[in-house]
């Protein structure tokens, strides 16, 4: 297991799926943790249960807000005096806004895949790497997906698969950018993992079980796969990895 004791880490999207499983995993290797989240309160309780309430700061913004995502960031700050690892995990998928949709469809639907798949995580990033260069250096870690180097099976899908791009690509700026400075960039590219996103896509695309038979492994990722290698990047054990992209969807999505 990771040890995180006496480390902070700043988690977006922490009230369900991968965010509360990543929340519950590094709870349990002793890190501090700032989870957000944006309404679900409940969720977040829930994700948070088994965590001492001295080690756990919850807060909601609105990522579509960027003054709120400015609040998050110097919340997360006050509260401990440092941040040591961002992950960037909240994230919009809407399976609307194709390039058959209206236009005031496809405007709302990137608009807000623009604000809180990328403008949010990248303003959090940007607030990040400043700090970690004033304190000696720390991580980024982003969620991004698999469709940000394949594209979506479902077209529907664009602006998600953009904009999850988008963030990766940024990320990987600042892994090179910044990697003599002591801050470390990390990618996660999951595939078809055990989510509500997940079965809602799947439902656009012939059922849970069409999509399970085309899996290599003939099953979807459980988030706590996810949670685990976040711990183990969280953790600055491997320095080097920095940069790298790493694809977690059992083989199915070989590069």
């Amino acid at each position: 297991m990771s040890n995180l004791a006496g480390k902070t880490l700043l988690v977006t999207g922490s009230s369900k799926g991968i965010g509360a499983a990543i929340v519950k995993k590094l709870g349990a290797a002793g890190a501090h943790v700032v989870a957000h989240y944006g309404s679900d309160r409940a969720g977040v309780d829930e994700a948070t249960s088994d965590i001492e309430s001295d080690r756990v700061l919850k807060f909601a913004a609105n990522f579509n807000n960027m003054a709120e995502v400015d609040a998050l960031w110097s919340a997360a700050m006050e509260w401990r005096g440092r941040i040591d690892v961002l992950i960037n995990n909240a994230a919009v998928m809407r399976l609307r806004g194709g390039v058959m949709d209206a236009q005031d469809t496809w405007d709302e639907v990137w608009g807000e895949a623009v604000d809180v798949n990328v403008l949010a995580p990248s303003r959090l990033m940007r607030h990040g790497v400043r700090h970690f260069l004033e304190s000696g250096g720390g991580t980024l870690i982003t969620i991004s997906s698999w469709v940000a180097q394949r594209g979506v099976s479902n077209p529907e899908g664009i602006a998600y698969a953009a904009s999850k791009a988008a963030a990766m690509a940024a990320t990987k700026t600042i892994a090179r950018g910044f990697a003599e400075k002591n801050v470390l960039a990390y990618i996660i590219a999951p595939g078809v993992v055990r989510t509500q996103l997940s079965v809602e896509s799947a439902a656009t695309l012939g059922g849970e079980a069409a999509v399970t038979a085309g899996l290599a492994m003939r099953e979807w990722v459980p988030p706590t796969d996810i949670a685990e290698l976040a711990a183990f990047l969280s953790s600055g054990n491997c320095r080097h990895l920095t940069g790298a992209t790493f694809d977690v969807n059992g083989a199915s999505y070989v590069r």
